[in-house]
């Protein structure tokens, strides 16, 4: 990273907490005065421009749009913020039922129908909490308006996270196993990698080593034994290496027998003839 880069990031770590504090300084009816308003909106625009031309000028040296944005922003950030966006955006496929990357697959999976009814009971409290909460702060407010931006995105994320798991089923397409879990979690696990593949239903599971449990209202019905680990990422980005998968689907029977089919296949297919030596 060159230092006008560190510099951009170090601006941009200094304002963040300023902006913060001016917003709730406003939120609460503290009057600021205009130039002070307008000189630090300035100084932000400013910023973001400089990011812009910087962001360009790593294009042109090759680098990804990903990438490029990566050496502004920390992984980490960026990580946090794709989870969110992902999030909405699967309010709105979840709303025009259109499942995420099912294009071409040879099996669809679904698997957010046994928790549905704790999702939608979780919902239904935080939209309780948020009518309680905006009658006892009806008296303050500025504290009200906070606390109820707070609620209502609360309500809109855990809806989020049921949508994401109603539109990102599990999929089965070119010999790859995709499977994933609200917006978090997204593995592809190649079919020539599974040693086994168990009809099992497990309602409890403790975390360990080399173990990944994408548990739907607490059960696993399908459990996948690797030849050699696949690596999984965590929402923050840290990679661990796990050779055991269990998961569940809402008809876990089609896709114990979908995996184990294509496994068989994958195994019994036959190796390409190789090429005949030329004659001398």
């Amino acid at each position: 990273m060159r230092r006008s880069e560190r510099a951009l990031r170090g601006v941009a770590y200094a304002l963040l907490p300023v902006e913060v504090v001016v917003l709730v300084l406003l939120l609460c009816g503290v009057r600021i005065p205009g130039p002070v308003l307008a000189g630090g909106e300035l100084v932000v625009a400013a910023l973001l421009a400089a990011e812009a031309v910087v962001w360009l000028r790593l294009r042109r040296r090759g680098l990804s749009r990903r990438e490029a944005l990566a050496e502004l922003v920390p992984e980490k950030v960026l990580r946090l913020v794709g989870h969110e966006v992902r999030l909405l955006v699967s309010l709105a496929r979840w709303a025009g039922r259109r499942p995420h990357g099912v294009a071409g697959a040879d099996g669809v999976f679904p698997h957010a129908r046994d928790q549905a009814a704790l999702m939608y009971g979780f919902a239904f409290v935080c939209l309780v909490e948020t009518a309680g909460m905006a009658w006892l702060l009806a008296r303050w407010p500025a504290v009200h308006a906070v606390v109820l931006v707070l609620d209502v995105y609360t309500v809109l994320f855990v809806l989020g996270l049921h949508a994401a798991s109603a539109t990102r089923p599990h999929v089965l397409a070119g010999g790859v196993l995709r499977v994933r879990q609200a917006a978090h979690v997204d593995v592809r696990i190649p079919l020539d990698r599974v040693g086994a593949v168990r009809r099992e239903n497990r309602f409890t599971h403790e975390r360990r080593d080399g173990e990944l449990d994408l548990a739907v209202g607490s059960q696993t019905s399908v459990t996948l034994e690797l030849t050699e680990p696949v690596g999984v990422a965590g929402l923050l980005g840290k990679v661990r290496r796990v050779g055991v998968v269990r998961l569940h689907a809402d008809d876990p029977d089609a896709l114990h027998r979908a995996v184990r089919d294509a496994v068989t296949r994958a195994r019994t297919a036959p190796s390409p003839c190789p090429d005949r030596l030329p004659r001398a």
